[in-house]
């Protein structure tokens, strides 16, 4: 069936227009307890969220929805996504849910689910819930004795620091350390810092005043200016900025130059290498990880396996292949060994233990890799199949000669916008442009 409501990474929109409006928030609600209600022990839903506004209006709805199907609620307030998917299991519930649009801004609101295993959902799954809630429930809802409850669980910060604060190698410690955290003024505004100052760090938190409205204004992972300059004025060793529900992290050593996810996933699985931790002999990342991170791992005898973009496909490689490092060059970061979708905090973590036992500089130690020149070009198309269009296959083909086994070109459509994404990398910056604008000017045409 054709999907409406679920996209990449759970159900996203602007908050109260479909599909995030409270009425379809409850048919989910409704919908995702039918598919999770097998046996008769009493059933459970974790839900957290970030801290935008329509939090306050989704949240209720997925509870009433929950509850009509006779499925008891935990709920938690605002926390990370990955605590989320911890507690799920924690918690032995049957479903968990995290009420965000991730690095959205505030004016947008998604849901994402994860089953009993705390992984997020499969696509046949969510078909399956998408044709529950388009359809009618009322014979399944639950007996006036047998509706669900609801209930705050007042220790969850607590349980989610105490669990990413064992992830750290046991005998170190971040004394001595200045760290920057930005935390987006997101779902990770308390529990960030806590755990940063709990290992011993001085702290600079910025980010940490959400309002409803300034989740991921000029702040936060996809706006890391703020936080590498506060590392900078605050002459502090390492930052570390997070997005709005913490599952995506990028870095600043102390003189303020960006690491990303690709060169936080070549330091990680250096470390572990060396450290026998590290399983499948490589790492698992995107179509969009650059070159430089490849030739880096090869160079070192390990691999580098691509995916589609998404981190839940980068997650269902990993544990098909049993890899337990992967992740997107954009900051997703999934360590296997610890949780079952992208953590910010642990990842960041995992790099200050590399700069702890190393005693050297973040900037000596977190840039592993020299990346190639990289240039990506989104191009607005209005419907249609442009890449479908003969001028624009001989132009992909021109382009692909001209960058020869040198170099990388990457033409895709974008799954939740009118766009269609070309990339191409190699060791010559000015023919990368050159075979970018040249592409991508075929594709307008042809999709104009």
């Amino acid at each position: 069936m054709t999907r409406k409501l679920f996209g990449t990474d759970g159900i996203r929109g602007t908050a109260n227009v479909e599909p995030m409006t409270a009425e379809t928030a409850l048919k989910v609600g409704m919908a995702a307890a039918r598919h999770f209600t097998r046996g008769d022990h009493r059933h459970r839903a974790v839900i957290g969220k970030d801290t935008r506004l329509s939090g306050y209006m989704i949240e209720p709805a997925l509870t009433a929805g929950f509850v009509s199907m006779g499925m008891d609620v935990i709920l938690v307030g605002p926390m990370p996504t990955p605590a989320i998917a911890m507690l799920t299991r924690s918690l032995r519930a049957d479903l968990g849910v995290m009420i965000s649009a991730s690095h959205n801004p505030y004016q947008d609101n998604g849901i994402k689910l994860f089953g009993p295993d705390a992984y997020k959902l499969s696509d046949t799954v969510e078909a399956e819930i998408e044709g529950y809630a388009d359809g009618d429930m009322s014979g399944h809802l639950a007996a006036a004795r047998d509706l669900g409850r609801a209930r705050r669980l007042d220790d969850a910060q607590g349980r989610y620091t105490e669990f990413v604060k064992q992830t750290f190698p046991k005998g170190l410690t971040l004394e001595g350390l200045k760290i920057v955290v930005d935390c987006a003024n997101g779902a990770a505004y308390k529990v960030a810092p806590e755990v940063l100052w709990e290992l011993g760090a001085d702290v600079v938190p910025i980010g940490v005043d959400p309002d409803g409205f300034n989740i991921n204004e000029g702040c936060g992972s996809t706006f890391p200016e703020t936080m590498r300059s506060q590392v900078v004025a605050h002459g502090a060793d390492l930052g570390i900025a997070l997005d709005g529900d913490a599952d995506r992290v990028v870095l600043a050593d102390e003189r303020g130059a960006l690491v990303d996810g690709d060169q936080i996933m070549g330091l990680v699985a250096q470390h572990w290498n060396r450290n026998a931790r590290l399983r499948g002999a490589g790492v698992v990342a995107t179509v969009m990880s650059n070159l430089g991170l490849e030739r880096y791992l090869g160079a070192h005898g390990l691999c580098l396996e691509r995916t589609s973009v998404g981190d839940r496909y980068v997650v269902e490689a990993m544990r098909e292949k049993d890899f337990n490092v992967g992740g997107e060059q954009s900051g997703h970061i999934v360590l296997g060994d610890y949780s079952t979708t992208g953590d910010g905090l642990i990842a960041a973590l995992q790099v200050l233990a590399a700069v702890v036992e190393a005693g050297r500089p973040a900037s000596q130690v977190c840039r592993v890799f020299e990346p190639l020149p990289q240039l990506l070009r989104n191009v607005s198309v209005n419907g249609g199949a442009p890449l479908e269009a003969k001028a624009v296959k001989k132009a992909i083909a021109a382009g692909e000669r001209k960058l020869g086994d040198g170099g990388r070109l990457l033409i895709r459509a974008s799954g939740t916008e009118s766009l269609v994404r070309v990339m191409a990398e190699g060791e010559d910056e000015g023919l990368i442009r050159a075979v970018v604008e040249e592409i991508a000017g075929v594709i307008e045409r042809a999709g104009g």
